[in-house]
């Protein structure tokens, strides 16, 4: 009867011990899934940052350009006849 008693014992022992690593292992998943909605908030975060100031960028290499800049014209005057082109199609539809 000892020896069941002893094989009891031990799977008792065992069963805590998943019982507690099991709970260990909760923590560490909660823990890692605040850090990982931490992280993806600071990465949206900075993404959109990232756009602003590549429009702000482009906003800025245009006005240069206006202002006589030497750089980036040929792109500026690409940019300026893209627009009339449109401009154009868009009153012709109107025309008709």
């Amino acid at each position: 009867m000892s020896n069941i008693e002893d094989i009891v014992d031990a799977l008792e022992d065992k069963i805590e011990k998943i019982l507690h690593k099991l709970d260990t292992l909760q923590q560490d998943n909660l823990r890692l899934s605040k850090a990982l909605e931490s992280s993806q908030t600071t990465i949206q975060s900075q993404h959109n940052q990232l756009l602003d100031w590549q429009d702000k960028y482009e906003t800025l290499k245009m006005a240069n350009t206006i202002l006589g800049s030497d750089d980036d014209k040929r792109e500026t005057k690409l940019k300026i006849n893209a627009l009339i082109r449109e401009i154009d199609h868009c009153i012709g539809q109107l025309s008709e």
